[in-house]
């Protein structure tokens, strides 16, 4: 099995030196910069460029620069999706964003993750797990969203959260670790 077969069944692979998954971050990080140095006027070539980034996205996209992400062919965006500056996606895993989604600035999408022994770790071993996202959700600025994490629809996570723990459908979670603190009537 390849470290990228390896990865995308949720197991231990080896991110840092395999070939293959280095070409492949390799390229799409280049893609990332070229994309983060384009003029904010140059409103055409952004989203061709983003659309050659992210090819499972729909036709309403905005993403502020800066953006980076690992692979970019392991996200998915639902239509009328609107990131803020800063937002980073490690898509070394699925992660997908349902339909009208909002992130405010410096919002970080983390599948990966590594272990806890620290001879794995060492190693440099990882684990990916993947992140979902339903329709109508509002992301704060400076909110962490760790690996295997799902957030239901409607949902609002507030500004500075780190999500540890799944997210349901109808509420308004916050905090370190982030936490329901109010259910959305609809």
């Amino acid at each position: 099995m390849t470290e990228k077969e390896k990865c995308q069944n949720g197991l231990l692979y080896d991110a840092n030196f395999d070939p293959e998954l280095l070409s492949e971050r390799m390229m799409c990080k280049d893609l990332c910069l070229e994309y983060n140095q384009l003029k904010n006027s140059d409103i055409e070539k952004r989203k061709d460029l983003i659309k050659k980034i992210i090819k499972n996205s729909k036709e309403n996209l905005i993403i502020e620069p800066n953006f980076w992400c690992d692979y970019g062919y392991n996200i998915e965006l639902g239509e009328n999706f609107y990131a803020n500056h800063n937002l980073i996606i490690l898509d070394c895993a699925t992660v997908k964003f349902g339909d009208h989604v909002f992130i405010g600035p410096n919002c970080s999408f983390y599948t990966a993750g590594h272990p806890l022994d620290v001879e794995q770790r060492n190693a440099g071993l990882e684990y990916a797990h993947p992140i979902n996202v339903g329709n109508n959700v509002w992301f704060g600025g400076n909110v962490v969203v760790l690996p295997g994490i799902s957030i239901g629809n409607n949902s609002v996570i507030g500004a500075g959260s780190v999500v540890t723990k799944n997210i349901p459908d109808n509420v308004v979670a916050v905090g370190n670790p982030c936490m329901v603190v109010k259910n959305i009537k609809n």
